[in-house]
């Protein structure tokens, strides 16, 4: 993939970029994942990445290395830099104060209060600026708060560890485990690097859940969420102890109970559940850019026939189960109307297969 201006050497450093920015992975909402780099003369002066809200941003952290100088030399930042007063002072002023003299900018701010107007700022005061080099994997890599700017929801990812015949439990209920210790830790990546960690009431009651990152060293545990119509959850039920304090949506009908959890009344959509669009517009207001949808099958054809699905990831074992549920179930899809993915990725994750898929026609 080429750069704006078909440079080679501003895609590699933007790249350096990128690689930055996502060791902050699900650590920065409601703020993207910035990275930023300092050349001159093809050395590298500082590096710097936002790492979570209310510190500093990518660009001041590299120039705070440098005493807030760098005259004559290219900063690489994969998002443009903010030119308002939020939490932080805006980059754009420390970048002019520094003097640099060219800024390479991976993607445009879809966020209103910047959205071109940071890039302006420094064109205006004579700094050279460059926009788009690894627009594609800058858009990627943020796709959550880009989902939030745009589309003014969070970006929603399903997941599942199935038989090769799409089974989540075989005929007797039972699920643990399909897949191997490999693929399990590969979902608890998933969940670290999420905002939010979502289950139905139905997962709930069949596999009382922790929804924690209790597999992997060193993750962090997203808000769980669990869609619970009728607050159905147990008060001995493991997510409300086992990691942050759970997120309880139900619907604004459901009976009062007094539980240890956060409890927001949505409205039903028109088969009784809730309303998912609802839902995810709830969690936007707690910051939350990226929702880990755990199912169960109910949840996930939902998530499906509503359009709502933006990444479907799927562990794979190598076993028939012949029987039990569906990693989508419900009411079924008429052939015409069924959802169609495409396979973006696959990689082995011990004896098991990751298969990552996008709606048709979307962009990976």
């Amino acid at each position: 993939m080429s750069s704006a201006n078909g440079d080679p050497i501003d895609v590699a450093w933007m790249r350096r970029c990128l690689d930055l920015a996502a060791r902050a992975r699900g650590r920065t909402a409601p703020n993207p994942m910035v990275g930023a780099v300092i050349v001159r003369d093809g050395q590298v002066l500082a590096e710097g990445w936002h790492r979570a809200p209310g510190l500093s941003h990518a660009e001041v952290d590299a120039l705070q290395q440098l005493g807030g100088q760098a005259p004559g030399a290219t900063m690489y930042v994969n998002l443009e830099p903010c030119c308002h007063h939020g939490r932080t002072p805006p980059c754009t002023d420390a970048i002019l104060r520094s003097g640099l003299r060219r800024v390479v900018v991976g993607m445009v701010d879809p966020f209103p209060r910047v959205s071109g107007q940071g890039i302006e700022i420094l064109r205006r005061a004579g700094v050279e600026v460059v926009v788009g080099v690894e627009e594609g994997a800058c858009r990627a890599l943020n796709q959550g708060f880009v989902h939030a700017q745009e589309q003014g929801r969070p970006a929603v990812w399903l997941k599942a560890g199935m038989s090769l015949d799409g089974r989540i439990a075989d005929a007797f209920g039972h699920s643990r485990w399909i897949t191997g210790p490999a693929a399990r830790a590969a979902g608890h990546a998933l969940r670290d690097a999420a905002d939010a960690v979502l289950v139905g009431s139905g997962t709930l009651l069949a596999d009382d859940p922790s929804l924690n990152t209790r597999e992997l060293a060193g993750g962090r545990d997203a808000l769980p969420v669990v869609l619970d119509t009728a607050l159905r959850c147990p008060a001995d039920a493991r997510v409300l102890t086992a990691g942050r304090r759970p997120l309880l949506l139900v619907a604004a009908d459901a009976a009062e109970r007094d539980l240890p959890a956060d409890i927001v009344r949505l409205p039903r959509d028109p088969a009784g559940g809730l309303d998912l669009r609802a839902a995810l517009h709830a969690l936007l207001a707690r910051g939350v850019h990226t929702v880990l949808v755990e199912g169960g099958g109910r949840v996930h054809r939902s998530f499906l026939a509503s359009g709502l699905v933006d990444r479907v990831h799927l562990f794979v074992a190598p076993s028939v189960l012949a029987g039990g549920p569906g990693w989508v179930q419900g009411a079924p899809f008429p052939l015409a109307d069924a959802p169609r993915l495409r396979l973006d990725a696959v990689r082995p994750v011990g004896e098991d297969l990751h298969l990552e898929l996008v709606p048709a026609g979307q962009e990976a």
